[in-house]
């Protein structure tokens, strides 16, 4: 190969060498010259291997010393040999280490230097991820069942974990760098027993699989084995690791997804098992539809849909996997075969896509023709993408920016130069996305064209009296002058800015035909500015402008939206990535069920690799910020009242706490492992979350805070389990209140797509200065010794919104018995007046002319001290005002225990909806929470309730 070596690449063999004679020089001396050669071309060739190398000469030397025969070599046997002499868990992680890393750079060798088949390639690379997995597991089950007994089923039958393999694993197709997907599994619920104390089979595998997770992907000195990611799983993050085989049956044919169907499909139990046929003719209904099912052909666009999103907002550039073109597009159209003829024609019922594609053939679905594109492209791509890989053990499908792994990337292809490669890479993806586009393609561009009127006037240069004279021919309802001038500021700011010669042709055009759509709107003046505020901020973007200008729906509901609200024209203009969610109107304007944002959220994080946490955090703002304009615009549709807007703001606020506790659990763990009573699963995270304020109260505005307490119910004296060489074990409480910080960083950083939340942590026990999260009993303390009427009136609204079963139930009961607490009655009515002439002394905006909507006399503040103060009266009487925390439900609560009247009811209720409304819609116009005294009514019924209840 050195004869097709560049001179950047002699440069950077005689580099390399060097760097390793340095450091190891009497390492090569048995090798032959021939091996000499091969291994200095490969260390030219990957820094992946001069770094293994450089790092365990001896690991890598040894690879020369043994034949080079076997297509796939014995990995089991050769790790039973390793692991034979292993007593203890810090040695089998380094044992697994070095073993992978030593075997690693085999495969890259052979694929580097040698040009290896790219199939005999992937299945090494499967096998040796299958062995490894079996061979810690084998290992720790030993390990575990000594520690806690044997589980065992009712009947006494021994029960063993189940590892389910999925993605380019389940097919045994995995890439060079890449994580694996793993499901587990084990038969039946019991017990274990041969131990001084069983526990159940749950707590047994949990627990192995923990430590099965950390043999393979904690970092160690020696590295990580693979990057381990379990969010495929059912209930994702927020689901139990392990699972009966009847709790998988169960999740899959009542809550299974689409995407899970797509998933499923190279799902594979790691290893020799007799339960294989029970598992596969279990879930082979939830795959494969006995039926033939054409509805996944639109599951999967919008799959597509969603990661053509996802590539314009990351600004993607040259990635073979996720470009149009690419192997997910191949990958689509066979599986979307699979998942519609799959049930009827049982040979496409096959894991691997190159076992498929010959059978699609056979079964008439694509001819031989339509098979050899497809293949040809997968072949070209998967070996582009292990090379590129395998370069620096990066899990990476975007082609090279620095010309050295360019060279690399040649000198293997054995192709001349990086332009001869970009012809041949763009002839393969060419093909792939016609044959996609024929099958599953998203609908065509609809290129629109403006009026030439409208034309004229944007490329012309005229005076300004000519210009508005031309704009008063076809836009009689228009204020022309304040029109020409909006578009002449615009012209002008834009072009003094770096537009390239692509944007400015598509602005040209996409402006007139804003004009034009806006002909006959009477509000034109108000809409072209809003627009253009948008716009503004995404002229230099090219692919926002021509989103704008190939899909007519998307900029219908832009104007549209920016027509009806200020405020949805200020998120659009701050994050112009929400422009892709104009793209459907359908979905745009249907928000899902207030259970679905988490099953929604945790179909996006899938899409983030796990040890990403940059682009977690950027993916959970993207998705706040695109839900929130769904509501929006189902607001602006009428689709949703206020009520059930605010439903949807807090659901949605909720599925991202619980997101964000996931993600910050799994950091923190990774470090200093689990609180130790955590280990089996049986108090699952043993943390909660408590809502104040519009969280609380299932209130929550567009730009609402999040009011939050954290809690703990650790058991006293406990540590966390550390890693595996027994280091990093810490109090478990400490690790909550790391826990809480790593939640706070999340939510709190502020990135280009700003922060997630406002936090605000005031409520906790002390305020500021206290702790940020406490055990549940010291914040029950808190409460009934140290708390004041005011937070005791913030507790009137407080709801645990993430905790376990046995969490929730303690945190109900503390507080009943705080709010049912006897109080002096003329005592809690002057502490309730007290603080809110404080608070209107200094907040109330209210004049002659304006009505404070929050803060005036008979405003929503009265209201809710109302409410507060009703229920810390007489909850020590009527237990049931505890069972509900918004506003509404305890007037209902009050009415029906006849310590409200009927009227006084309805006037509370009906003044605190019409608040509410007015107050939503002055946040739409980015207007003030004031409105004009004479455009309201009902304040003083308030004022007269407010009188009689505390001041008489």
């Amino acid at each position: 190969m050195t004869s097709s070596f560049s001179p950047l690449l002699h440069e950077q063999q005689q580099t390399s060498w060097q760097q390793f004679i340095d450091q190891h020089a009497d390492a090569c001396n048995e090798l032959t010259q021939d091996q000499l050669t091969t291994f200095k071309q490969a260390l030219a060739l990957s820094d992946f291997i001069l770094k293994s190398a450089l790092q365990a000469p001896e690991l890598v030397i040894e690879l020369f010393k043994v034949p080079n025969e076997e297509v796939l070599p014995d990995y089991k046997s050769l790790l039973d040999v390793q692991l034979s002499t292993c007593t203890d868990e810090a040695q089998l992680h380094r044992l697994l280490r070095r073993f992978r890393l030593q075997q690693m750079v085999k495969i890259a060798l052979d694929d580097l230097v040698l040009n290896i088949n790219l199939e005999i390639s992937l299945a090494r690379l499967s096998s040796l991820a299958d062995e490894l997995i079996l061979a810690s597991l084998q290992w720790l089950t030993d390990f575990c069942q000594k520690k806690w007994g044997t589980p065992t089923n009712e009947q006494g039958e021994n029960q063993v974990l189940l590892v389910y393999g999925m993605g380019k694993l389940g097919g045994k197709e995995l890439n060079f760098s890449s994580d694996i997907d793993l499901i587990f599994t084990y038969p039946e619920s019991g017990e274990t027993i041969g131990c001084r104390r069983s526990i159940d089979n749950q707590q047994f595998f949990t627990r192995l699989a923990q430590k099965l997770i950390a043999s393979l992907h904690q970092v160690t000195c020696d590295g990580f084995v693979y990057r381990v990611d379990m969010r495929l799983r059912p209930f994702g993050d927020s689901g139990p690791l392990v699972l009966t085989f009847n709790a998988m049956e169960d999740y899959y044919q009542e809550q299974g997804r689409d995407w899970e169907r797509y998933a499923m499909l190279k799902a594979r139990v790691i290893g020799e098992s007799k339960y294989h046929e029970q598992l596969s003719s279990m879930l082979r209904p939830f795959v494969y539809r006995r039926y033939i099912d054409f509805s996944v052909i639109d599951s999967l666009r919008r799959m597509k849909m969603m990661i053509a999103q996802e590539v314009r907002r990351k600004q993607l550039i040259n990635n073979i996997k996720l470009g149009a073109g690419g192997i997910r597009e191949i990958e689509f159209i066979v599986q979307v075969f699979q998942l519609i003829r799959g049930g009827r024609v049982k040979e496409l019922q096959q894991r691997s896509l190159l076992i498929v594609l010959p059978k699609l053939v056979e079964s008439g679905e694509i001819n031989a023709a339509n098979k050899d594109v497809l293949q040809n492209a997968y072949l070209f791509l998967r070996r582009v993408e292990n090379i590129i890989q395998a370069i620096a053990d990066k899990q990476t499908q975007t082609l090279p920016d620095r010309e050295i792994d360019q060279q690399r990337l040649l000198a293997v292809l054995a192709i001349n130069t990086w332009s001869e490669f970009l012809i041949i890479l763009a002839k393969h993806m060419d093909g792939v996305h016609q044959e996609f586009d024929q099958l599953i393609g998203l609908d065509s561009p609809n290129h629109q064209a403006a009026d030439e009127h409208w034309v004229t006037l944007w490329h012309s240069r005229w005076s300004d009296e000519e210009s508005i004279a031309w704009l008063e021919q076809e836009a009689i309802t228009w204020q022309s002058d304040k029109v020409w001038q909006i578009l002449h500021d615009f012209r002008e700011d834009t072009s003094k800015r770096s537009l390239g010669n692509r944007g400015r042709q598509v602005l040209d055009k996409l402006i007139p035909l804003l004009l034009c759509r806006l002909q006959t709107n009477e509000m034109a003046e108000q809409v072209i500015a809003r627009v253009l505020q948008v716009f503004s901020k995404i002229v230099t973007r090219t692919a926002y402008l021509e989103l704008l200008f190939e899909n007519e729906g998307a900029l219908k509901q832009l104007i549209h939206l920016c027509q009806a609200s200020s405020w949805v024209t200020d998120y659009i203009a701050k994050y112009p990535i929400l422009l892709d969610e104009l793209i459907d109107p359908k979905l745009l304007h249907n928000p899902p069920q207030l259970s679905s944002y988490a099953v929604e959220l945790r179909e996006r994080m899938l899409r983030i690799p796990e040890e990403d946490l940059e682009a977690q955090m950027e993916a959970l703002r993207q998705f706040k910020q695109s839900q929130q304009l769904r509501i929006a615009a189902a607001e602006i549709a009428d689709v949703l009242p206020v009520a059930q807007i605010s439903e949807h703001l807090t659901s949605l606020a909720e599925a991202i706490v619980e997101e964000v506790i996931n993600l910050a659990w799994q950091q923190v763990s990774e470090r200093f492992g689990v609180p130790t009573s955590c280990l089996g699963g049986e108090k699952e995270k043993g943390f909660g979350v408590i809502a104040y304020g519009k969280t609380g109260g299932v209130e929550l505005g567009y730009s609402s805070d999040l009011d939050l307490v954290f809690v703990h119910h650790s058991e006293a004296n406990e540590d966390t389990t550390g890693r595996a060489d027994g280091s990093k074990v810490i109090p478990a409480s400490q690790f909550y209140m790391k826990l809480a910080q790593r939640i706070m960083h999340i939510f709190n950083t502020r990135m280009n797509s700003g922060i997630l939340y406002e936090l605000d942590m005031r409520l906790r026990p002390s305020g500021n200065s206290g702790l940020l999260v406490v055990h549940l009993n010291t914040f029950a303390q808190y409460q009934h010794e140290d708390a004041w009427t005011w937070e005791h009136q913030a507790l009137v609204r407080a709801r645990m919104i993430f905790g376990n079963e046995e969490l929730q139930q303690q945190y109900l009961s503390v507080r009943q018995d705080v709010l049912s607490k006897p109080r002096e009655f003329i005592e809690l009515k002057n502490d309730i007046i007290t603080m809110r002439e404080k608070m209107r002394s200094h907040l109330d905006k209210s004049s002659e002319s304006f009505f404070d909507i929050k803060q005036g006399q008979g405003g929503l503040v009265d209201i809710e001290f109302l409410a507060q103060f009703l229920v810390l009266a007489y909850a020590t009487q009527h237990r049931e005002l505890m069972l509900v925390c918004d506003n509404l439900g305890i007037f209902k609560t009050l009415l029906k225990l006849g310590l409200l009247e009927k009227s006084e009811q309805q006037q509370l209720s009906n003044m605190y909806q019409k608040l509410r409304a007015l107050g939503h819609q002055a946040t739409m116009q980015n207007a003030g929470q004031l409105i004009e005294l004479q455009k309201l009514s009902g304040q003083s019924d308030i004022e007269n309730i407010w009188q009689k209840r505390l001041l008489d």
